[in-house]
C-alpha cells in the first residue's frame, strides 16, 4: 500500500521529524561520540523551555519521565506563557537529553509542516520519544520509514567480529535495524533501517557498534 504526503501529515498531526543523537561520551576504547547537530540546534536558540510529554500523559503506557519535551524560541515563549512550561538553560537541556538517551528514548527534532506550504517551518520542538506512547514516532513508524523520518547525519556501523550476542542493540533499537541470528551468538544489522539515534552505540558493552557520517 502506498501513502501520500498528505496521509503522513494527517497521521502525524502535521509534524515531520528528524532523529538526533545526543552529544554523549562513550566510556570505552572508542573515541568520544560527538553529535554536533544537537549542540548547534540548542546553542542557536535564544530561549529553551521544558514541559510534559503530552503523548505519555495521554497514553500512560510506560514509566518514562514526563517533563522531557523542549520548545525553542517563539514556541518556548508561547509554552511558558500559555502552558506553564518553564525556561531552562542550554546546559540543563543537554543534561536532560543525556538522561533520556540513557533511558532509551529517541531524540526527535520536529518542525511544523503543512500540505499547503511547500517549505517546512523552522525546528520548534525537540522531544524524547518512546514508540509505545508518542504518537509522532508511532504514527511515523506505520508508514515507510524513509518517507516519514529524516535520518541524522550519522549511521551505525556494526562489527560482527567483536559482537558477543548480548542483545542490547536489539532491545534498544526502536527501528528494528538489529535482529538476533538463529544461533543466538550474533545479531544481524540492516543499515538501511538505521536512523542514527545512537542508542545502540552507547549500549554496546564491547564497542562492536560505531558511528560514521552517512
Amino acid at each position: 500500500m502506498s501513502y501520500t504526503r498528505e496521509d503522513v501529515l494527517e497521521a502525524t498531526r502535521n509534524l515531520t521529524g528528524k532523529t538526533i543523537p545526543v552529544h554523549i561520551e562513550i566510556q570505552s576504547k572508542q573515541v568520544v561520540l560527538s553529535q554536533p547537530e544537537m549542540r548547534e540546534l540548542l546553542g542557536a536558540a535564544e530561549r529553551i523551555a521544558v514541559g510534559n510529554c503530552a503523548c505519555r500523559e495521554e497514553e500512560g503506557k510506560c514509566e518514562n519521565p514526563l517533563e522531557v519535551c523542549l520548545a525553542l524560541d517563539e514556541e518556548a515563549q508561547t509554552k511558558i506563557a500559555s502552558n506553564g512550561w518553564r525556561q531552562i538553560t542550554f546546559d540543563e537541556a543537554m543534561d536532560l537529553l543525556e538522561e533520556t538517551h540513557a533511558l532509551g528514548l529517541v531524540h526527535m527534532a520536529y518542525r511544523r509542516t503543512f500540505a499547503e506550504e511547500p517549505t517546512p517551518r523552522e525546528i520548534s520542538f525537540v522531544c524524547s520519544c518512546c514508540s509505545c506512547c508518542c504518537w509522532p514516532l508511532d504514527g511515523l513508524r506505520r508508514f515507510d520509514y524513509h518517507d516519514a523520518i529524516t535520518e541524522s547525519t550519522y549511521v551505525a556501523v556494526y562489527d560482527p567480529s567483536k559482537c558477543i550476542g548480548c542483545g542490547q542493540c536489539v532491545a534498544r533499537c526502536p527501528f528494528g535495524a538489529f535482529t538476533p541470528e538463529r544461533d543466538g551468538d550474533k545479531v544481524s544489522f540492516v543499515d538501511a533501517k538505521c536512523f542514527g539515534c545512537g542508542l545502540c552505540v552507547s549500549s554496546c558493552p564491547v564497542s562492536a557498534i560505531d558511528f560514521v557520517r552517512r
